[in-house]
């Protein structure tokens, strides 16, 4: 009975062992989920890929698109380019639980050519401000 115990005891700390991955290895992760499975739609966009810096716990994410590299689009696209951010953090293509052990997104919306259209460096306190959570202070108005 007590063999039993010890062997049980052994497997389930073995296998709890396994089970826990550290940020690198869920950077990993990250990045081959996104390239197999993610897609943003848009009628400029021609792909999207995914790349890990794991020395630098920071994963860089390329929006390519058939755009020029024009001041017109670079307005256009900076101005939406915080809410393409919000909806690729809704659908975990940014990843909340990564950047709360300290990764950074950085993202690019690029010209056909390459050149950069838009960018955004997301980490703990860009999150913040794009969903709106934590960090906001509250205005406090005094009625006369």
């Amino acid at each position: 009975m007590i063999k039993i115990t010890q062997i049980a005891f052994a497997f389930i700390v073995a296998l709890m062992l396994v089970s826990c991955k550290n940020t690198k290895q869920k950077i990993q992760e990250h990045v081959v989920t996104y390239n197999t499975s993610s897609s943003i739609k848009g009628p400029s966009i021609t792909s999207t890929s995914a790349k890990a810096f794991l020395n630098d716990n920071k994963i860089e994410i390329r929006i390519e698109t058939n755009l020029e590299e024009t001041d017109e689009n670079k307005l256009t696209y900076s101005e939406s380019f915080p809410d393409l951010l919000k909806g690729m953090i809704e659908n975990n293509q940014i990843s909340r639980e990564l950047i709360e052990e300290g990764v950074k997104f950085d993202v690019y919306f690029l010209a056909y050519n390459n050149s950069i259209i838009a960018q955004k460096l997301v980490g703990q306190e860009e999150l913040a401000a794009l969903t709106g959570s934590g960090g906001a202070e509250k205005k406090v108005t005094a009625k006369l």
